[in-house]
């Protein structure tokens, strides 16, 4: 199914290699639960998927430990809290009223004189909430695996660290704060593979996103007076309407484990303006030097596969969440700049608004893409999809391969850890991402 430079039709169309990757890939890697501002205080929680598996991610009320725990029922495997988000002294079954505390332990069971002289012992293992063997976090960021053996969550994201770091230091306080909660949250008729792979894919916009693009390009060059600032729609959309050499010197760069990113010193980021207030925040907190080099980093969708995207300049993620074959949940969470003026929330919120949105002026030419290619893949005529651009000009570095950025560079690093995990290899990396 996975040669050098294609792929077999069937990654995105067959329920039983669907079946697999939960199994191989979402049961094995370090997968994103949620960050720790979802629940600041003690009892709060949030409700989520692992994979298939259904989880609560839980600030404990006695440790105050942010827990992942399986959300099922010890007793009868009724799911226990149904609702996205809240805050619990401790978790009731609503069948039978089994109760649980924050950190995952039985604590009553109705009627107990039913057990008596029978082999039930309310401090048995197989009662308690399942805890997912591993979990971990970096800079707030949450993550869980299925898998009890494997590399730690540091070496699993290797240079994607930088990302979530930048993110963080963006703040003259080194941390940041989910704003609410889901901003968006919307279903895919598609393959998660499909939103994945276009995270880092610079050849589609100047087709799919062109007439947005056009049409922001007219509108300023008709109605915005020479000398006026842009009107902030513009700042967000307009490099989307962007040339081939625009994208292809921002570069590509694939990473161990599948992850990868466009950019670094440019990205469609690079032309925003920063507020003069927040400049000088900055530098009361790291000094002219460091806040330059942080504002100068310039990422475009770092992939941590298979389950994140973070554009850092912008503070917002996009978190995958497959259910079928054919049937895909993103999320959209934005965050809050610690110690940063509001207007800098503003332009976050509205480069969420339209680009990320599913109703925005670019995410529905990419929804439309997904539906039309999970479509034309299932006709058995022509099995193969195509991954050969600049196959030949790929460079390998110290930590990778880099390429242009229109490469299908990350395509095919994405496919070699997918291979490497669907076979059981031991680590998935970047070098040799000919598999």
């Amino acid at each position: 199914m996975v040669q050098p430079d294609r792929v077999h039709r069937r990654v995105y169309t067959d329920p039983e290699v669907f079946d697999l990757e939960m199994k191989r890939i979402w049961g094995r890697a370090w997968i994103f639960i949620g960050h720790e501002s979802m629940v600041p205080e003690p009892g709060d929680f949030i409700t989520t998927t692992l994979g298939r598996d259904p989880v609560i991610m839980v600030r404990d009320r006695r440790s105050r430990e942010i827990r992942v725990l399986l959300n099922r029922c010890g007793h009868r495997g009724v799911k226990l809290e149904v609702r996205s988000h809240g805050n619990a002294r401790g978790f009731r079954c609503l069948y039978h009223g089994w109760s649980y505390r924050t950190n995952g332990q039985l604590a009553g069971v109705p009627h107990a004189v039913g057990y008596d002289g029978t082999s039930f012992d309310i401090k048995k293992p197989c009662y308690q909430l399942t805890h997912i063997p591993r979990t971990d976090s970096y800079r707030g960021f949450v993550f869980a695996s299925l898998a009890a053996e494997g590399p730690g969550l540091e070496e699993f994201l290797g240079d994607t660290k930088h990302t979530i770091d930048n993110m963080a230091d963006r703040s003259p306080e080194g941390r940041v704060e989910v704003v609410g909660k889901v901003s968006n949250r919307f279903v895919q008729p598609a393959n998660w593979k499909n939103f994945i792979e276009n995270l880092n894919d610079a050849m589609h916009p100047m087709v799919a996103h062109s007439a947005t693009g056009q049409a922001t390009q007219t509108f300023v060059s008709t109605c915005c007076k020479e000398g006026d600032p842009r009107p902030p729609e513009a700042e967000v959309i307009q490099p989307f309407g962007g040339s081939y050499q625009f994208f292809d010197d921002m570069g590509q760069t694939a990473l161990p484990h599948g992850h990868n990113y466009m950019g670094g010193h440019t990205s469609i980021f690079s032309h925003y303006d920063w507020p003069e207030s927040y400049i000088a925040d900055m530098t009361r907190a790291y000094g002219a030097a460091r806040t330059k080099e942080i504002l100068q980093f310039n990422r475009h969708n770092t992939t941590v596969y298979p389950s994140l995207a973070v554009r850092d300049a912008v503070q917002s993620i996009r978190v995958v969440r497959p259910v079928a074959h054919n049937e895909t949940i993103i999320e959209t969470w934005v965050f809050r700049l610690a110690g940063v003026p509001d207007d800098m929330l503003a332009k976050t919120l509205l480069y969420s608004r339209l680009i990320n949105a599913p109703g925005s002026m670019v995410g529905p030419d990419d929804l439309d893409c997904y539906l039309r290619m999970q479509q034309g893949l299932g006709s058995e005529r022509n099995d193969w999809v195509d991954f050969k651009r600049f196959s030949t000009a790929d460079r390998v570095t110290e930590g990778g391969k880099e390429s242009l950025g229109t490469s299908d560079l990350a395509f095919r690093n994405q496919y070699q850890a997918w291979l490497a995990y669907m076979t059981d290899a031991e680590t998935p990396s970047a070098e040799g991402t000919d598999a």
